[in-house]
């Protein structure tokens, strides 16, 4: 007989992880001022994990600490990034943060019925929203003394040449998503409005055309 799935409520998840919560925000408060608050940066992270327990789907039999780490500190993030602090990297993961919480988001939602192409999918969309964020953080603001090798320069102008194809090739609705996310700071809600479409088609619509840049750069990278 197979053992049915216990499935928790909200409140029980939430619960179960308010040590998560402290940890991810303590380990990002040694990095900040000391006129940041602690509590701060939990209330922030409570926020990413209420979030998460709501969205979070039982079934698929992937962990809620998982699921919930990357809310937690994506929400963190979020809240700081209102107050102008961040150098490049920390804008980039910032940008990364919320992006890939909505990825993951979407995929929670999604009603596919293999796993482990629900993974590749989640995979390479998170993949290629990771490279689309560290690619615009580099016109934040001037390099500085840990300025990369001219060899990694050049393998990323590389990459970014083969990802600014890719971007023009795109269907206009679909680029302007992506340009106004990415490009012109808005959130993915702001630039599914601007091109018509809800929050929730934009969040999927995101994730799809991440997941379809990503196997295009695999097939250029082969050939």
């Amino acid at each position: 007989m197979k053992s049915e799935l216990k499935v928790k409520s909200p409140q029980a998840l939430i619960k179960s992880c308010q040590g998560l919560v402290r940890s991810i925000a303590w380990k990002l408060h040694q990095k900040l001022p000391a006129s940041v608050d602690l509590e701060d940066l939990v209330g922030f992270g409570q926020v990413g994990l209420a979030e998460a327990a709501r969205d979070f789907d039982q079934k698929r039999g992937v962990q809620f600490t998982t699921y919930a780490w990357y809310r937690v500190r994506g929400a963190i993030l979020d809240g700081l990034s209102k107050m102008n602090w961040f150098d490049r990297a920390d804008y980039a993961g910032g940008r990364y943060a919320r992006t890939s919480n909505d990825i993951l988001s979407t995929a929670g939602a999604s009603t596919e019925s293999s796993d482990s192409s629900w993974f590749a999918r989640t995979t390479r969309a998170m993949s290629m929203s990771y490279v689309m964020a560290n690619w615009v953080a580099e016109d934040v603001e001037p390099v500085d003394a840990n300025t990369p090798a001219p060899s990694d320069v050049a393998e990323q102008s590389e990459l970014q040449q083969v990802v600014r194809k890719l971007l023009t090739d795109l269907p206009e609705q679909e680029r302007k998503l992506i340009q106004g996310i990415y490009f012109d700071g808005m959130t993915i809600k702001e630039a599914g409005e601007q091109i018509g479409i809800s929050k929730a088609w934009a969040s999927r619509l995101h994730a799809r055309v991440l997941d379809t840049l990503a196997l295009q750069l695999c097939v250029d990278h082969d050939n």
